[in-house]
């Protein structure tokens, strides 16, 4: 009789402490499987950003003004060179006049030496105004843009559709690469050595 009362007792021994030990693992399961909350915006890491001039047209149609831009960062020069041409025709953020049909689509961008050669879509003609300024407003944005932000680029021969074009709408002489003029549309008295113009 008193071992079969050991007995009992020592089965519900065992099964509290069973007990206790399944609580813990319940209450541990419980804790560890809560949903991790999202990490606050502080502990984001931050979008990389890096600054371009982009040339814009004066609002009189008479000079180029350049206008800083962030624009998402980028590894490879390709990709940075697409982003700043997007960029330009996108257009102005301020009060400048865009340059170029906002429809106008970068379709290739390469790098020989000193000259970048970019590709446009048809648009880029389509969508001109044409007039002999305004085309040389377009080439000379181009070309400022590229030259101010990637110095070891000096001109940029324009193309439509992967092809050789000679003009956009009859003014400019676009057979030959154009170079980066820094002093395009500034008052005579006031040229001198190229330099980037962000004023």
């Amino acid at each position: 009789m008193q071992a079969v009362l050991k007995k009992r007792l020592l089965v519900l021994g065992l099964l509290v402490i069973l007990l206790i030990f399944g609580l813990m693992a319940v209450r541990e399961f419980l804790l560890t499987s809560q949903p991790v909350p999202p990490p606050s915006a502080g502990l984001e890491e931050a979008r990389q950003l890096r600054e371009v001039l982009l040339y814009f047209a004066t609002v009189d149609g008479a000079a180029l003004k350049a206008e800083m831009r962030e624009i998402e960062d980028c590894l490879a020069e390709e990709d940075c060179l697409r982003a700043t041409l997007q960029a330009l025709v996108d257009g102005p953020d301020g009060e400048l006049v865009a340059v170029f049909s906002p429809q106008a689509q970068v379709q290739t961008v390469s790098v020989d030496g000193a000259t970048a050669t970019v590709s446009f879509s048809r648009e880029l003609i389509v969508g001109h105004p044409g007039g002999s300024m305004t085309e040389l407003l377009t080439v000379h944005a181009l070309a400022n843009t590229l030259a101010v932000n990637f110095p070891h680029i000096r001109q940029v021969r324009i193309m439509v559709d992967g092809a050789p074009v000679e003009t956009l709408k009859g003014h400019v002489d676009l057979r030959e690469p154009i170079a980066a003029d820094f002093d395009f549309g500034r008052p005579q008295a006031n040229t001198g050595a190229a330099r980037p113009e962000g004023e």
